[in-house]
């Protein structure tokens, strides 16, 4: 029903097509405040473009206003997004949002609480009891509580635009116009995890790290099918994100903040089983005690059945 009823809205490929460039100019011209706070601290510091890759632009700036530049695109792309929905596609939130008649915020916080305690006890283990020396203990109270301020704010914004952009309104426009689930499903997790391509982790751990980019967004794709809403994954990736920036940090990841810890570690010798094991064996395990705690059935159908249009086309906005 979550793909199926994008076709009760305007549906036209090519309204989809028109949106999807309007998303991307909306975050190109969000980024241009970062780019030129970059580009005007590297000159002021005498060095100009030289060496300016995606690690050097992300330590130029101090780690607070940093994040918050670097978010402001995120914001300006989720904008565009509700807007391309309502303007080009006469749809309403909730409509993008989920199958139910209205958003099951429940759901969102079940996960939030339960992933967020879940990653959180991992870092906190990893740090007292397996690899301390892996970590430095990083708490400055001040700019501790500016990055709060930031981050519960802006982190979800930044991460319910890529919920809505692609476990929402691609999956939507995919699934109507190919007419099935898993086609939908497999683009919008190749294309988010490519588009996580240019991140530091990917220059410092290799393309390996791939697995876990598309990975996730084959989870969170899974979860929003399943689910028939995207209430799930909009807590999973906002609770992951969050916690992450709020404790821990390292100076090759894309998020630097001034978070309780910073891991100190040589990512170099990270060992595959770190990428492989939330894929492969964590995730899984969250979506059983999803399926068990939702009552998740019909799998195949769900995944990969086909998207019935209906007999006649009832083009309305769905409030």
């Amino acid at each position: 029903m979550y793909i199926a009823q994008a076709f009760n809205v305007l549906h036209d490929w090519w309204r989809y097509l028109i949106g999807v460039f309007i998303v991307i100019f909306a975050v190109i011209i969000g980024q241009l405040p970062f780019t030129f706070a970059v580009l005007y601290k590297s000159f002021t510091n005498g060095e100009g473009l030289n060496n300016l890759d995606e690690t050097k632009m992300m330590q130029l700036l101090e780690p607070n206003l940093n994040l918050l530049l670097m978010l402001l695109s995120f914001a300006a792309g989720l904008v565009a997004v509700i807007f391309v929905s309502r303007i080009l596609h006469k749809q309403s939130l909730t409509h993008l949002t989920t199958s139910r008649p209205k958003i099951d915020w429940k759901r969102f916080w079940f996960i939030f609480i339960l992933w967020g305690v879940v990653s959180s006890s991992m870092v906190i283990i990893d740090y007292l009891y397996i690899s301390p020396e892996h970590y430095l203990f990083n708490f400055k109270l001040i700019p501790f509580l500016i990055l709060c301020a930031i981050a519960i704010v802006f982190v979800p914004l930044q991460t319910s635009f890529e919920e809505y952009l692609f476990r929402g309104y691609l999956i939507q426009g995919i699934g109507v116009i190919a007419k099935n689930k898993w086609i939908p499903l497999i683009l919008t997790s190749i294309v988010f995890g490519l588009l996580h391509i240019a991140n530091p982790e990917v220059d410092k751990l290799g393309y390996v790290i791939m697995v876990y980019y598309i990975g996730t967004g084959l989870f969170l794709g899974i979860m929003t099918l399943m689910d028939e809403g995207l209430e799930l994954a909009l807590g999973f990736h906002a609770a992951n994100n969050l916690f992450t920036a709020l404790l821990v940090t390292a100076d090759w990841t894309a998020f630097q903040t001034h978070s309780v810890l910073k891991d100190m570690s040589n990512p170099e010798t990270m060992g595959v089983g770190e990428i492989f094991v939330p894929v492969f064996v964590i995730f899984p395990i969250l979506l059983f005690i999803l399926a068990k705690r939702y009552s998740w059935t019909n799998w195949k159908e769900k995944l990969f059945g086909r998207v019935e249009e209906p007999m006649e086309d009832n083009y309305r906005v769905v409030e």
